[in-house]
């Protein structure tokens, strides 16, 4: 079978060479009959008008046999047929000429164009089986391209080769025949190319009948039945119409400027030629930018413009440069008319009947284009109007304003969706995914909702227009109300929504694709809010299907809530990349809102993961980010006294020491055991831009896990400080320990420092990452280890990779907790996942300015310096946080605006007191190092500052906020895997670019922790509500499964907390635990620190309305509850502890 390229390039080669020979036998004899009527001394235009005439007469004469051919035969035997035709009438002509018989000519010139009425239809609709309906706009485009061309070229060519021979000494007779045998040569040649394109069949058995003589009727009425398709056709009319007068005019013209001599026909086709030029820049561009599909708005668009520039020809004078430009103008906008207009119909025509209604709309373009001779040859003749030039050019105008009225009219959706289209364009970079799950029938969009503009990138990623449904409320004034009606918008009143709802029915009904933001409102937060349930009553009665979409790229744009303000931010200078994602389509059955919540987080996770900068360098990043901030005070390190570090400081130490490790360090991976400060922030800027791995070992972790980090990390170098090695006197330092000072030194001091210092404060920030030799691209290479903190098992080696600290950093930055203009408390140690990731990296990339203090148990140091330094948001485990109800005041913490807790469940007594005693609320996040580490964070209720906002939640008590924008979630059955629905307790499941690859060598431990491919089991049970906020039950680790049923320890221990009214300012007082039981499978057992028996705590508990099973039939009293460095309870020495002490009770 012979290759589609092959034969797409046989059929535009054929039709371009036979409109090519049609117009150049044209201009040829127009210029003949110019020479033949200056030498009788009569006017010629009515010759040229009867021969442009002639041109199109054969698509009125023969339209119908010419439409039933190409139905009737194989649309490649039909094009072959007419080639061959072409070469015989080619060689009558040659012989008229010969013969000198001007009506013998034009006898072959009408011949000629009849073979290519046969060809029009055919080479239409062989195009379609071709390139099938997903391309069949872009090659329409190609084609039409092609078309014109060879008809402006071929005027040009026609006019320029007669004129050639004519001034070389020949007679116009002579000159006539030499340009008909080139043309006959173009013809062998087109015939013998056309040989390899691919067979096609026939689709109709019509019989011929002698009625197909007189169909043209019955062709017309085949458009006019179907109104879009009779519109179209009356665009191409126009455009035909518009078209052959400018073609005769422009002969005119170029008669006038050489005053009828022999470069007549030379003049004319040159202006014809400009006009070609702006034809095939049209063209082509109107087919990719239909690359999505037919794309209709474009034809109000090219009219717009094309009366624009006819009134502007109208006061040019001919021969000027003005009038040459406007002339590729002229042509410019005719491409942009016709080719949606042509792919259009062969779209909708079908295949039972597409020669029909091509052959219709030939007859009906043919008949406008002869009309346009006719008008022509009455308003320039000089025996009739005798009309110049310039009043013609205004009366083409008319028409064409005309037409654009017509055309805004009867699609105002189309048009304002294309002008959404192109001008957005110009400012986002759209990228699309899952563009082929949006059916091609009626269809309900639903998405997610960040800005203002979020219509307009929906309109560039849809392959279909898409109608909005929206708050009537918006549409104020007339102007608004016009726009909006324009857009196809459907507007829905509150108060009186079932109109809204019928009109969102009537157009799912009709085919249409119509798009719902069903949370309402535009997001404040930059997170999925709650789905209202108006949706789920459109899709019952339409009965279509429902496809998630999301939008990823708009927050922070000025058109977004970011930065709690709409518009009065920096506009982004470069075009924004954002990413669309379709999902696939879910049967109107099941799309309620459980459902589409779900599934509008999996679009908007994929969307995420599509974000370019995820794929960086995160080393390069940072050197970039300090060397665009010179001068900003990055560090404010209170370990002993107070010294503050400015951006191009922290960068010129780094770099400098990054050399040095680069050649003295040959390890992938390096230890830091530093504690949080200036110290750390160098140590691990320095391993980052050596294109190393920073590794934070937690000095507080027994020597046997540390030894074991330090093996499976392969790390044979440390930085520390020698006072952090006298503090830590059993941590198991390596033979290749670099205390921090004397490495910076023996990297070269202040004479390797400048020099870099130098550099961030002169060089562009683009050289001073390349100065560092670091790759552009990091994406899913790993750039950090941490271990996890061991609370229930052995420390694992967690690999982060850059797209992971990129994402949670992102993911952090969309929240209003941390603008740029935080001043971040920085106290909790860097080994620890948040210490790691919000206190160190992403105040680097966002600009935040930290205070660090080494110790988050130092709450006397923390507090002085949150004071004196005016800190507005402080981090920490509630185990950390507890101590300031003892230790801080009301007018010492002030200055803070935000306490986020993570690590451990916040508990509502401290919540109560916090709030109480300083007026802050503790707002509760979560995450573990898996996942690097932030997940959900609440935030405080964004603030309503439109008349029309309402108010939205970005908090809820006990909950622990809800998800980060780019991630989604499941709940599953913690025995089955089943999946539960979202607001049942289950095994919480994770799925993000924040969510880290695998355990470092632990192929067994990584498979159990990522299911199903990128699947993250968190070990930890919860549910969401409504509005998405999750709620931590517990870990799976932290319950016990007593007679069958899984008893929560966290809930005893609030429990005997709030009974007993437990003081745990100086840590936990409670602990509960499961050891083995022969009779139950577990038995509860609790730890405490305070002086109380069992039977007193039982009754407590047992008489609060717990469950008996429930209630521990054990108790230890112990001097302190296990703690982790991290603040976390040690849960594996929690457990310990209660078997030895159980072991030691029994014996």
């Amino acid at each position: 079978m012979k290759l589609p390229r092959a034969s797409l390039a046989a059929l535009l080669t054929a039709q371009t060479q036979e409109t090519f020979n049609d117009c150049a036998a044209k201009m040829m004899l127009g210029a003949l009959a110019q020479q033949l009527a200056r030498v009788q001394g009569v006017d010629p235009k009515p010759i040229l008008a009867i021969i442009a005439a002639l041109l199109v007469l054969p698509y009125v004469a023969f339209g119908p046999i010419c439409g039933w051919l190409s139905d009737r035969y194989p649309k490649r035997t039909v094009l072959n047929g007419t080639l061959i035709a072409q070469i015989g009438v080619m060689l009558l002509l040659v012989a008229a000429l010969w013969l000198k018989s001007f009506d013998g000519a034009i006898l072959c010139f009408f011949l000629l164009c009849a073979e290519t009425a046969v060809l029009a239809p055919a080479k239409r609709g062989i195009l379609l089986e071709y390139v099938g309906p997903q391309k069949l706009s872009r090659w329409v485009g190609y084609m039409e391209m092609f078309n014109i061309t060879a008809i402006l070229v071929g005027s040009f060519a026609g006019g320029a080769m007669f004129s050639h021979w004519l001034s070389t000494g020949g007679d116009p007779w002579q000159a006539a025949q030499n340009t008909a045998w080139v043309l006959t040569v173009l013809a062998v040649l087109a015939w013998a190319l056309f040989q390899v394109a691919e067979p096609t069949k026939a689709h109709s058995a019509e019989p011929f009948r002698w009625s197909l003589w007189v169909r043209h009727f019955t062709d017309v009425a085949e458009v006019w039945r179907t109104r879009p398709l009779w519109r179209a056709t009356m665009g191409i009319c126009f455009f035909y119409g518009v078209g052959g007068y400018a073609t005769v005019l422009l002969q005119q013209v170029g008669y006038e400027l050489t005053h009828g001599g022999p470069g007549a026909g030379l003049a004319s086709s040159q202006l014809l030629l400009m006009v070609g030029v702006g034809t095939m820049v049209g063209n082509l561009l109107a087919g990719l930018l239909s690359r999505r599909g037919v794309e209709l708005g474009l034809a109000p668009l090219g009219g717009a413009m094309l009366t624009i520039v006819l009134v502007a020809l109208g006061f040019t004078a001919p021969g000027t440069t003005r009038f040459t430009v406007l002339l590729i103008a002229t042509g410019f906008s005719s491409g942009f008319f016709l080719v949606p207009l042509y792919a259009f119909i062969q779209e909708k025509a079908g295949d039972h009947r597409r020669g029909r209604i091509l052959a219709g709309v030939s007859l009906l373009d043919s008949v406008a284009g002869m009309a346009a001779a006719g008008i022509y040859g009455l308003v320039a003749s000089d025996a009739a109007l005798g009309w110049s030039v310039p009043t013609q050019f205004f009366l083409m105008a008319a028409v064409s304003l005309a037409m654009l009225v017509y055309a805004l009219y009867h699609l105002p959706h189309q048009t304002t969706c294309t002008i959404m289209r192109l001008v957005g364009r110009i400012f986002y970079q759209v990228k699309v995914l899952g563009r082929d799950n949006v059916p091609t029938e009626g269809a309900l969009v639903l998405c997610n909702h960040l800005s203002y503009v979020d219509a307009v990138v929906l309109q560039i990623a849809s392959p279909r227009p898409v109608r909005f449904v929206a708050f009537e409320g918006f549409a104020k004034s007339p102007l608004v109300r016009f726009l909006l009606r324009a857009a196809g918008v459907i507007p829905v009143n509150p108060n009186k929504p079932l109109k809204g709802i019928r009109l969102a029915w009537d157009a799912l009904q009709a085919g249409e694709l119509v798009c719902i933001f069903p949370e309402g409102a535009i997001s404040r937060t930059g997170q999925l809010m709650e789905l209202r349930r108006g949706f789920e009553t459109i899709v019952k009665h339409a009965q279509v299907p429902v496809v998630p979409a999301a939008i990823d790229g708009l927050w922070g744009s000025i058109y977004s809530f970011a930065g709690n303000r709409y518009l009065w931010k920096s506009p982004r200078l470069m075009p924004t990349p954002v990413c669309v994602v379709f999902g696939p389509p879910i049967p109107g059955e099941r799309a309620d809102v459980a459902h589409m919540r779900k599934a509008m987080l999996d679009v908007g996770e994929q969307a995420f993961q599509e974000r370019p900068m995820l794929k960086r360098h995160l080393g390069r990043e940072i050197a970039r980010a300090l060397a665009k901030r010179p001068g900003h005070l990055e560090i404010v390190d209170r370990t002993a006294e107070r010294r503050p570090i400015k951006a191009a400081q922290l960068l010129a130490v780094a770099a400098a020491l990054s050399r040095h490790l680069r050649r003295t360090v040959p390890e992938k991976r390096v230890g830091i055991v530093l504690p949080p400060g200036a110290g750390a922030h160098i140590a691990n800027l320095a391993v980052a831009f050596a294109g190393k791995v920073p590794v934070n070992l937690n000095f507080t972790a027994g020597k046997a896990a540390v030894e074991a980090s330090l093996k499976l990390g392969e790390i044979g170098t440390v930085i520390t400080a020698d006072a952090m090695r006298a503090k830590v006197p059993n941590f198991p330092f390596p033979e290749n320990t670099l205390d921090l000072k004397q490495a910076i030194e023996a990297a070269g001091g202040k004479k390797a420092i400048v020099p870099w210092l130098l550099a961030a404060w002169l060089l562009p920030n683009q050289w001073v990452a390349d100065l560092l030799d670091l790759p552009k691209v990091g994406d899913r290479e790993e750039a950090a280890l941490l271990f996890t903190s061991g609370s229930s098992g052995e420390p694992k080696g967690v690999v982060l990779t850059h797209r992971n600290l990129f994402a949670n950093c992102a993911q952090i930055s969309s929240l209003s907790i941390l603008p740029d203009t935080a001043v971040l408390m920085a106290c909790l140690p860097v080994f620890h996942s948040f210490g790691f990731t919000v206190t160190l990296w992403y105040p680097l990339l966002r600009g935040c300015k930290v205070i660090t203090v080494p110790s988050p148990l130092d709450t006397k140091k923390i507090v002085e310096a949150i004071q004196q330094e005016q800190a507005t948001v402080m981090l920490g485990a509630p185990t950390f946080v507890r101590p300031f109800l003892k230790k801080a005041t009301k007018e010492e913490l002030k200055s803070l605006t935000l306490v986020v807790t993570g690590a451990e469940k916040l508990t509502m007594d401290l919540y109560e007191s916090f709030l109480g005693q300083f007026g802050i609320e503790i707002l509760q996040g979560y995450g573990l190092t898996e996942t690097t580490p932030a997940t959900n964070i609440n935030q405080h209720n964004p603030p309503i500052t439109t008349s029309t906002a309402a108010e939205q939640l970005g908090k809820r008590t006990g909950a622990v906020g809800r998800l980060m924008p780019g991630m989604t979630a499941r709940i599953v059955d913690p025995d089955t895997g089943e999946e539960l629905p979202m607001n049942s307790t289950g095994m919480l499941w994770l799925k993000g670019a924040n969510v880290f690859p695998g355990y470092l060598k632990d192929p067994e431990k990584t498979a159990a922790a990522i299911k199903d491919g990128d699947w993250f089991v968190t070990g930890d049970l919860g549910r969401f509500d409504n509005d998405g906020f999750l709620f931590i039950e517990g870990r799976l680790s932290r319950f016990s499964k007593i007679g069958g049923e899984m008893v929560p320890h966290g809930t005893i221990e609030q429990r005997c907390v709030d009974l007993l009214g437990l003081e745990q300012t100086d840590g936990p007082a409670v602990a509960i635990t499961g050891i083995p039981d022969a009779t139950k499978g577990e038995a509860l057992v609790v730890l405490t620190t305070q002086d109380i028996t069992i039977e007193q705590l039982r009754t407590k508990l047992l008489d609060s309305g717990l469950p008996n099973l429930w209630v521990p039939k054990i108790l230890r009293k112990v001097e302190k509850i296990p703690m982790l460095g991290t603040g976390k309870t040690d849960l594996k020495g929690v457990r310990t502890l209660a078997l030895e002490l159980t072991k030691e009770a029994e014996t």
